[in-house]
């Protein structure tokens, strides 16, 4: 009988320390990733979440966090890395959402993850991710729309801007999200810029300028 206690104690307290060694991990990669303008603490970030990864391979946070990182990571690497990157990114997303479908975070980073790979990739050989980035983004709309300052407006206004006619693109729908974002955080540098490129586009010169003063103006947005 003693055995059987001493040993449910004991995996108790291991399943205990196994948590908490994953909780650190996590919170070491946050606390990386806030440095992540150094693209090495980046790269240590992603490291972290990784090894808790490993440690909890049904960790949503780890990797949604993970999925996160390296977009940021792939946006600052060489051309010819970018796809391989942003590939990785997108499976890692994937994952996110197959262990939590009804949380945001994994759909959001999987339909920004399609759009930078797509972009990577060429617009023309990746028409076949566009409805794909819109059903992510339509999903988080409906969980949570003011996700990373209205990152999903965010998203889809930029993609309007970017696709070709002939592909759906809508310089009168990127307005329409953008400034649906805007609402949402006006502090968003990204957004006021996506904002003035899709008034230039429109030859609203006036209100492009707004913009860009107003984000030259304002304090940095984390």
């Amino acid at each position: 009988m003693k055995k059987v206690i001493f040993s449910i104690l004991f995996l108790t307290f291991s399943a205990f320390l196994f948590s908490a060694d994953v909780k650190e991990l996590i919170s070491k990669g946050d606390e990386l990733y806030a440095e992540r303008e150094n693209l090495e603490k980046a790269k240590e970030a992603q490291k972290a979440y990784e090894e808790a990864i490993k440690l909890d391979p049904k960790n949503y946070e780890a990797h949604w966090k993970l999925a996160k990182t390296i977009y940021f990571i792939g946006q600052r690497s060489p051309e010819e890395k970018k796809v391989s990157i942003f590939e990785k990114g997108v499976e890692i997303a994937k994952k996110a959402v197959a262990l939590e479908p009804n949380k945001p975070e994994g759909h959001f980073w999987l339909g920004v993850l399609y759009g930078v790979y797509g972009e990577a990739r060429g617009v023309m050989k990746s028409l076949f991710l566009v409805d794909d980035i819109k059903e992510e983004m339509n999903i988080v709309l409906k969980m949570d729309p003011k996700i990373e300052g209205g990152g999903p407006y965010r998203l889809l206004g930029r993609m309007y801007y970017k696709l070709p006619g002939i592909a759906g693109g809508s310089k009168d729908k990127s307005l329409e999200y953008l400034l649906k974002a805007k609402e949402i955080c006006p502090t968003n540098a990204l957004t006021r810029i996506y904002l003035a490129d899709t008034y230039l586009s429109k030859k609203m010169k006036e209100e492009a300028k707004r913009e860009l003063k107003e984000v030259i103006e304002m304090e940095p947005d984390p």
